[in-house]
């Protein structure tokens, strides 16, 4: 909110000065009366799996930023594009950063992200394809996971993933089955 408060000081439709109201959750021009309210910008992350359901050889898709610390892994992540579907932008951003082709995408949660003004939608989708190809500069490197090898990996520290309450931990430790060792 405040930075929403210090970049929205004037009127858009006429530049006018706005003045908070609602406790601060809206900002009306003192000219012509326009209210203005915070920006909340979507972004998808996402929990891609690939095999049967809940088989032990069903891996998951996890990548890393080049500016990560070695290790560290999480579920992948983008901002949805003017007039694309949420679904449509989780396959795109997949395919985007790793080569890798989603079909079915389902709803699991979402989270508030003031990076800069945005909420985060989860969702878990299915590969139809387990090639990966790095072609973006946003991915380091990703890789598939079984849970046996997501586990091992984390209970030695060779893998480090999300921590706390974020969607992202929400959406491995959903697809693993409960709680994993270690976090960020």
């Amino acid at each position: 909110m405040a930075e929403w408060h210090w970049a929205t000081r004037f009127c858009p439709r006429c530049g006018g000065g706005l003045a908070p109201r609602a406790a601060g959750h809206e900002l009306v021009c003192t000219d012509c009366g326009k209210p203005q309210f915070p920006r909340s910008d979507p972004a998808v992350i996402m929990l891609i799996a690939h095999g049967e359901p809940g088989a032990p050889d069903e891996r998951c898709l996890l990548g890393r930023g080049a500016t990560w610390p070695a290790g560290r892994f999480s579920t992948l992540a983008g901002f949805c594009e003017p007039g694309e579907a949420l679904e449509d932008a989780v396959r795109r951003e997949v395919h985007e950063e790793t080569g890798v082709v989603v079909g079915d995408v389902t709803y699991f949660g979402n989270q508030p992200w003031p990076l800069p003004s945005s909420l985060m939608l989860g969702f878990q989708g299915r590969a139809l394809t387990e090639e990966i190809r790095l072609d973006d500069d946003d991915v380091e490197d990703a890789r598939w996971f079984t849970r046996e090898e997501m586990r091992r990996k984390a209970e030695s520290g060779a893998l480090v993933l999300p921590g706390g309450v974020s969607i992202s931990r929400s959406l491995v430790e959903d697809w693993y089955g409960g709680p994993l060792p270690g976090s960020w």
